[in-house]
């Protein structure tokens, strides 16, 4: 990783001025991720995980393997209340059904982020039982970057926003829970994107409320190679943030590394690459205080306000 300032984000503990670095303890383990590999059908610009048709770094994640962390639960009794999906495009993971099933039929709330392309279509038989059995316990949350069709191609490429309608208006005209997920590339005003996706869904009779913060979730942009600010523990009062208002106070991620003979442990989702974040193999060792050592913990969840979770 080449970041903009290479002086910053270097010591764990303190930062390039020599201020003690922002920490954020796990208050409750309320949101489980599952990274079900790096593998995706599509490349798009600035990827959050980096994932590509031949990104492999993230290897598959088996059915095995998601169901030992959710019998770690069910045993610790941890009160996770959402099991999540992400990737990669989870619905490549030929286990992800069989995982779906196991993580609704122990009654946790099921979300799952998908580019709603083939590889989720191609799983549609599998989806309308689970949503015929489960209802709206399991949710679909679909990448619409942007509202209008060259923009969303501009980050996922070319003939990638009718793919994309097909699956969204599907999900809806079969009734799945579902939601939104774009992103803030372009300095639109919030209230112009929101529009923007709210006529959409109008046009395309999707019933998702385009004012609502957790169904049309707006993500801020990342990018390593930009300068951000470092956060001390001054910055939450000086910023009127909470440390337990960030993802890394709810939530951890499974994911397992390409050769790896186990998965392991990271504090979110926007951290599977970074070995200094690894946690350990199981949910119990976990529970530790993570320091806010990254540049996506700035832009992301202290400074954007934004989490991944529903």
């Amino acid at each position: 990783m080449t970041l903009a300032n290479p002086a910053k984000f270097s010591d764990p503990a303190v930062t390039a001025k020599g201020e003690a670095r922002a920490v954020v303890a796990l208050t409750h383990l309320k949101t489980l991720w599952f990274n079900t590999g790096s593998l995706c059908n599509i490349t798009c610009r600035n990827c959050y995980m980096d994932s590509s048709p031949k990104n492999d770094d993230l290897a598959y994640l088996s059915l095995a393997e998601a169901d030992s962390y959710l019998d770690e639960i069910a045993s610790g009794g941890l009160g996770v209340e959402e099991i999540a999906f992400t990737g990669g495009e989870p619905f490549m993971n030929r286990d992800l059904p069989a995982m779906l099933e196991s993580a609704l039929g122990r009654g946790f709330k099921v979300l799952v982020l998908s580019n709603a392309m083939k590889p989720m279509m191609q799983r549609a038989d599998d989806l309308l039982d689970l949503h015929r059995r489960y209802g709206g316990k399991l949710a679909i949350r679909v990448s619409i970057d942007h509202h209008t069709p060259g923009k969303h191609e501009d980050v996922r490429g070319p003939d990638t926003w009718r793919p994309m309608l097909t699956g969204l208006k599907w999900l809806a005209e079969n009734g799945f829970n579902m939601a939104v997920a774009g992103r803030t590339l372009w300095d639109e005003p919030e209230e112009t994107a929101r529009a923007g996706y709210r006529a959409l869904f109008a046009a395309e009779n999707i019933p998702v409320d385009a004012d609502n913060a957790a169904a049309l979730v707006l993500f801020p942009e990342m990018d390593v190679h930009v300068d951000v600010p470092e956060i001390t523990v001054h910055c939450w009062n000086i910023l009127g943030v909470k440390p337990e208002a960030m993802m890394c106070a709810t939530s951890r991620m499974v994911l397992k590394r390409k050769g790896a003979a186990s998965p392991t442990v990271v504090p979110c989702t926007l951290l599977p690459y970074d070995p200094a974040f690894e946690l350990g193999r199981n949910l119990a060792g976990s529970a530790t205080t993570v320091s806010l050592n990254h540049p996506h913990c700035a832009k992301f969840c202290v400074l954007g306000g934004a989490s991944c979770s529903a």
